[in-house]
């Protein structure tokens, strides 16, 4: 045998080793997609949660009161992108007396994480906490079937949150519908004080030094009274007040993000932040149940 052709031999030799560790290379992200085909975004580190953006562009669309039907309108804060297909959804609600300005801080922040986000106006600032939970309902709804972003949205992957009537209307929402992956009431406030009908992941974010929802009246006994099976955490902000979750709040973005991403994106790799219980100077107190399914 020539020294040529032992060469032809052994340069396709190496080809073919290269091809195979090349495909097995190329078949990793798609082995990964497979195992959680809802992960978006780079893996999490405690700077990206607490930043005031994440990785995603971002984009938003204002929701005329006249364009709608069940709620008073809102801002749809999006990705840009479209290379990861759909995303998951979550629908915010102010408080009494209070318009979407009180909680637009969260749009950008979370859409910059991976969510299409809307907060809303409500139908009237008076309406209490049952009102908000059914226009958190139809704020999803006009999300996922009449919005210009719809086709963007996993229909399937919804979640509310809301700050106090809001707070108490979101977990109104979640007992309505236990088909929603997360629920985030903020110092909620509601005359109910059990939530055994509640099914949906719940993360109840209280303030220690909240004299209208007190959390000892309000955040704790409904967390309390959420179901003993069910992935749960309380939350309370350490010497904070009432309006806390209404202007830019590092903890409260921080485990909220988590939250939704653990369970509306099914994304394990948040599950740090979340378990064990988190520490730190801004946490008065920390309650969960551990670790998640």
């Amino acid at each position: 045998m020539s020294v040529s052709t032992t060469f032809r031999r052994a340069f396709v030799s190496l080809l073919a080793v290269a091809a195979l560790t090349l495909g097995s290379v190329a078949s990793a992200p798609a082995a990964l997609a497979a195992a959680n085909p809802y992960e978006r975004g780079p893996a999490p580190t405690t700077a990206s949660i607490e930043a005031s953006r994440g990785s995603f562009a971002i984009a938003q669309v204002t929701v005329a009161r006249s364009s709608v039907s069940g709620f008073g309108g809102g801002t749809i804060y999006y990705p840009t992108s479209t290379a990861y297909g759909t995303w998951g959804a979550v629908a915010i609600s102010p408080g009494f007396t209070s318009s979407q300005s009180a909680v637009s801080w969260l749009g950008p922040r979370l859409a910059s994480q991976g969510f299409v986000v809307i907060t809303i106006d409500t139908n009237s600032v008076y309406d209490q906490p049952d009102s908000r939970g059914t226009q958190l309902l139809a704020a999803l709804d006009y999300l996922t079937g009449q919005s210009s972003v719809r086709t963007r949205i996993d229909g399937t992957r919804l979640g509310v949150m809301g700050h106090s009537m809001g707070g108490g209307g979101s977990l109104s929402a979640a007992r309505t519908r236990t088909s929603l992956q997360a629920a985030i009431p903020l110092t909620p406030w509601h005359g109910t004080k059990s939530w055994t009908g509640v099914r949906t992941p719940t993360l109840i974010i209280g303030a220690e030094n909240d004299t209208v929802a007190s959390v000892t009246s309000h955040s704790e006994p409904f967390y309390t009274s959420l179901p003993s099976t069910l992935d749960k955490a309380y939350l309370e902000l350490n010497n904070a007040s009432h309006s806390a979750p209404t202007s830019t709040n590092v903890t409260v973005a921080k485990y909220s993000i988590s939250w939704l991403k653990r369970f509306i994106d099914n994304d394990t790799r948040y599950e740090q932040f979340l378990c064990p219980a988190p520490t730190g100077t801004a946490i008065q107190e920390w309650r969960q149940t551990c670790p998640h399914s």
